[in-house]
């Protein structure tokens, strides 16, 4: 992660076996015991999508593990759902 003002990297997240083609934020926060989490969501050549705590120095929250057959994630996009209402009248 870079600090855009300073043009300095202020954090490293360390995982992927191979160069990361894609970050994403998506839309929504974690909830964990600590607290909230921020999460930037990060994809490789090495086909894993891989979901970090930007707050802390940890490893990563989560890993997508893709198909060894794929060329890897190249983007990511996240979508937001709108929920259905039950409710809904004719």
């Amino acid at each position: 992660m870079w600090d855009i003002r300073s043009g300095e990297q202020i954090q490293l997240f360390a995982g992927h076996a191979d160069s990361v083609y894609t970050a994403e934020y998506p839309p929504f926060v974690i909830k964990n015991s600590i607290g909230n989490s921020n999460v930037i969501c990060s994809g490789s050549i090495d086909n894993t999508i891989r979901f970090w705590d930007i707050r802390s120095n940890k490893n990563e929250l989560y890993i997508i593990k893709g198909d060894n057959e794929d060329d890897g994630i190249l983007c990511l996009k996240f979508i937001v759902l709108k929920k259905k209402n039950k409710n809904k009248e004719c």
